[in-house]
C-alpha cells in the first residue's frame, strides 16, 4: 500500500511587533493552504501592551512564544532572535517552506537567503510593507485579507466588501499576462493566467480587490471576454471590439 504523501512542512515564524493578533484565525487558514505548520512561533515582549493581544491567542493555534525583553530602547532583540532560529530550521533541512509574518523590510535580505537555498518563502504583512520584502517571497499576501469581512461572501454577493484596491487597477497587470502568452486565438487559460500573474506579482490577490476568485474579478472589469465550454477550464482574452 502507497504511502500517503505528506503536506509541504513549513516553519510559521511571526513577528508579533508588527502584526495584529486579529489576523491569527485567519492568517493559519492561509497557511493550512500551503501545507503544514510544523513550527509556530512568535517573537515579542509580551510583558508589554504592545504584543499583549497575541497573549489571547496563542494557546488556541498552538504557536510558542519567543520573550524578548526589551531592555535598550531602539535595539530589536525580537528581529535578531527570529533571523537566528529562521537560519537554525533551514540549515536544518527539515522545511519545505517558510511563513514570515510582518511588515518589516528588515527581512527581506532573510527572504533572499532562504530562497537562495531553494526552499519558498512566503510573506504576510500589511498593504504598508515596502516592495523589497514583498518581491523577495515566492508569494505575498496582505493581511487585511485574512480578517473576516473583507471579501464578498460567496453565498451573498450583496455584502459589504472593503477591498484594498478598485478592481480597474488589476486591469493592466492581466493584460501583461495574457501579451506575453501570445496565443493563436487569443485565449488563454484562467489557470496560467493566475500562476503568471504570481510570478510577476508575488502580492496578487484577487481578495486585495474585493473577490475570492480570480474570475469573478476579471468579470467585473468588463474589459476580457471569459468562456467555459462544457467540460473545459476557463479561458480569458481582451475583450474583442463591437462586443460588450
Amino acid at each position: 500500500m502507497p504511502s500517503e504523501t505528506r503536506s509541504p512542512r513549513l516553519a510559521v515564524l511571526i513577528d508579533a511587533d508588527n502584526t495584529s493578533a486579529k489576523i491569527a484565525d485567519g492568517l493559519f487558514e492561509e497557511v493550512a493552504k500551503i501545507g503544514e505548520a510544523s513550527v509556530r512561533r512568535i517573537y515579542g515582549d509580551f510583558s508589554g501592551t504592545r504584543s499583549k493581544g497575541w497573549a489571547d491567542v496563542l494557546a488556541k493555534h498552538a504557536i510558542i512564544p519567543q520573550q524578548q525583553f526589551a531592555y535598550t530602547t531602539g535595539k530589536n532583540a525580537s528581529d535578531i532572535t527570529l533571523v537566528i532560529d529562521a537560519m537554525d530550521l533551514l540549515h536544518s533541512g527539515r522545511f519545505d517552506g517558510f511563513c514570515l509574518v510582518s511588515s518589516d523590510s528588515d527581512f527581506t535580505r532573510l527572504a533572499a537567503r532562504i530562497r537562495e537555498q531553494g526552499v519558498d518563502v512566503f510573506g504576510f504583512g500589511e498593504q504598508k510593507t515596502p516592495e523589497s520584502f514583498r518581491q523577495a517571497c515566492r508569494r505575498f499576501v496582505y493581511t487585511e485579507n485574512l480578517v473576516p469581512g473583507t471579501v464578498k461572501d460567496e453565498q451573498n454577493t450583496a455584502s459589504p466588501d472593503k477591498p484594498l484596491q478598485p478592481a480597474t487597477t488589476a486591469v493592466p497587470l492581466i493584460k501583461k499576462v495574457l501579451s506575453q502568452e501570445d496565443t493563436e486565438d487569443g485565449w488563454v487559460n484562467l489557470g496560467t493566467v493566475g500562476k503568471q500573474l504570481l510570478n510577476l506579482a508575488p502580492d496578487f490577490d484577487p481578495r486585495t480587490f474585493g473577490f475570492r476568485k480570480l474570475s469573478d474579478l476579471i468579470r467585473k472589469t468588463n474589459q476580457f471576454d471569459v468562456q467555459q465550454a462544457e467540460g473545459r477550464p476557463v479561458s480569458i482574452r481582451l475583450k474583442q471590439r463591437g462586443k460588450k
